[in-house]
């Protein structure tokens, strides 16, 4: 069994668990996680017994999407914002043609990048506690890591643009009432539990069937990632480059209202 630093995966008959295991940081999707997802994700494709997978998270958040504190690093040297941009790139595409259903167990918040990666799967549990929501306007970037692509697909255009141009978060059951999630329950711990057993549903059904059904429907997700998502990522490294960002994070770290120059 493979050792990661940033998650763990266990595999139980036809289910697999994926678990994010840094709840000290609120388990961001930085470089290192996003590499052990691809791992993670290229490992199962070889597992020819498992039939579903529990994407689930530690602590009382699922994930804070990316780090801020490396805003400033990308935004002063460009080969490391091409290094981040393919990343982003190929995790993305790594999840919307995954073959195998997913199942998320969402324990906590999912912010920006969390909450792309979670939209990309194919049931979302989430305890009542929880919020999903991707601020990446409030932090100067453009939702150009997938954001763009599944929150369409999810709620619509419409509901799509109030949320991302925003960065507004919605509970529980406002994402329940909008589409984003799919299963409602009271605690984490029932997050999981529930989330354990529709995993367990799926993998007792016919194994080609709901493959076939699952790639047919990402097929969909996948034509839309071809129209939106590169010209998206583009513009998400064209802010990561500009004073905007380090303004608002420079602000959110000081906590004072951002300055923004006139265009």
């Amino acid at each position: 069994m493979e050792i990661y630093s940033t998650l763990k995966l266990e595999c139980e008959g036809h289910v697999a668990e994926m678990t994010l295991t840094r709840p000290d940081i609120l388990n961001r999707l930085d470089d290192a996680a996003h590499i052990e997802l691809l791992r993670v994700l290229a490992h199962l494709r070889e597992l020819p017994d498992i039939r579903a997978v529990v994407f689930a998270s530690t602590g009382r958040a699922f994930s804070a999407g990316g780090d801020l504190n490396e805003i400033f690093r990308l935004n002063a040297n460009r080969e490391d914002r091409e290094k981040t941009r393919e990343l982003g790139r190929r995790t993305l595409h790594a999840f919307i043609d995954f073959p195998i259903p997913i199942v998320v167990a969402l324990q906590g918040d999912a912010m920006g990048l969390g909450a792309t990666l979670v939209l990309t799967c194919d049931a979302i549990v989430a305890a009542k506690a929880a919020r999903i929501a991707d601020p990446h306007v409030k932090a100067g970037l453009v939702a150009g890591d997938g954001g763009c692509v599944v929150w369409p697909v999810a709620v619509g255009m419409l509901r799509a643009k109030r949320y991302l141009l925003t960065g507004d978060a919605l509970n529980a059951e406002q994402a329940f009432a909008a589409g984003l999630v799919t299963d409602l329950v009271g605690t984490p711990q029932d997050a999981l539990d529930e989330a354990r057993k529709l995993a367990r549903r799926i993998a007792e059904l016919p194994p080609i069937a709901v493959r076939r059904t699952k790639q047919a429907l990402n097929h969909l997700m996948r034509r839309e990632a071809t129209q939106v998502f590169e010209l998206s990522l583009a513009y998400e490294m064209e802010t990561m480059a500009s004073e905007d960002v380090l303004e608002a994070v420079a602000a959110f770290k000081e906590r004072r209202p951002p300055v923004y120059k006139n265009r």
